[in-house]
C-alpha cells in the first residue's frame, strides 16, 4: 500500500490568486497581479500584493502587511513565477487586506495603503478544479497544489481606475481555464530532505 502522505516538504500553505490581462491571447501582458493569502511560511502568516500594471505605468509594486513574508515569497516562489515581481530593491508598502463575496457571486480583495486603494475582483466561474503539479513539473524545482476557480470576467482598479482588458481563455491539462483564477488551499512544496 503506497503511503497517503506526499513525500515532499512543505514551503508554504495559503493562497495565490492571481489576474493576467493581455491584448493577445497571453503572448504579451498588460497587467498583472498576483495576491497571497499565507498561512504559514517560514517568514510567518500574513498576506501581499505584486503588481505590474498599465495604472502603475508598468511598474512593480508590492504592498503587504507583513514585508518579510513579501520577501520570502520573492525569493522561494515569484523568483520562478515572474522574475520581475522577485526584485529585493522593490519597496514594500504597508497595507491592510480585506476579503469579500465568494465564487458564488463576485469575490474581491481590497488592498489599503496610506496612499493607495487597490480592488481585484474575479467573477463568472468555470468549474473548478485541483492543480497538481510536483517538484520538476514545468522545470519548476518546487511545486504546487492548489484549487484553481478560474474566472471569466475580473478588474483590477487602482485609486479608482480601472485597467483595460479582460481574462483570456487558457487550458491547464484537460481543464478550461482562464487567466484570472482564484488559487485557494495551495500548498507549495519541494523535494524531501
Amino acid at each position: 500500500m503506497s503511503s497517503p502522505v506526499d513525500p515532499n516538504d512543505v514551503l508554504m500553505t495559503g493562497e495565490n490568486s492571481f489576474i493576467r490581462f493581455s491584448p493577445d491571447g497571453g503572448k504579451t501582458q498588460t497587467d498583472r497581479a498576483s495576491h497571497w493569502r499565507v498561512l504559514w511560511c517560514p517568514a510567518g502568516a500574513g498576506h501581499a500584493l505584486f503588481m505590474k500594471s498599465t495604472l502603475t505605468g508598468g511598474e512593480v509594486k508590492i504592498w503587504s502587511d507583513n514585508p518579510p513574508v513579501a520577501r520570502w515569497l520573492q525569493k522561494e516562489i515569484e523568483s520562478l513565477l515572474f522574475p520581475a515581481f522577485a526584485d529585493a530593491k522593490t519597496p514594500v508598502t504597508q497595507a491592510a487586506f480585506t476579503r469579500s463575496g465568494g465564487i458564488d457571486t463576485k469575490a474581491a480583495e481590497l488592498v489599503t495603503a496610506k496612499d493607495a486603494e487597490v480592488l481585484l475582483t474575479w467573477e463568472d466561474f468555470l468549474a473548478p478544479f485541483v492543480l497538481t503539479m510536483p517538484p520538476g513539473s514545468g522545470g519548476r524545482p518546487i511545486g504546487v497544489f492548489s484549487t484553481f476557480f478560474p474566472a471569466k470576467a475580473a478588474r483590477i482598479a487602482l485609486n479608482g481606475r480601472v485597467a483595460v482588458g479582460s481574462p483570456y481563455a487558457e487550458k491547464r491539462g484537460e481543464r478550461d481555464s482562464t487567466s484570472a483564477c482564484l488559487a485557494w488551499s495551495e500548498t507549495w512544496v519541494k523535494p524531501g530532505t
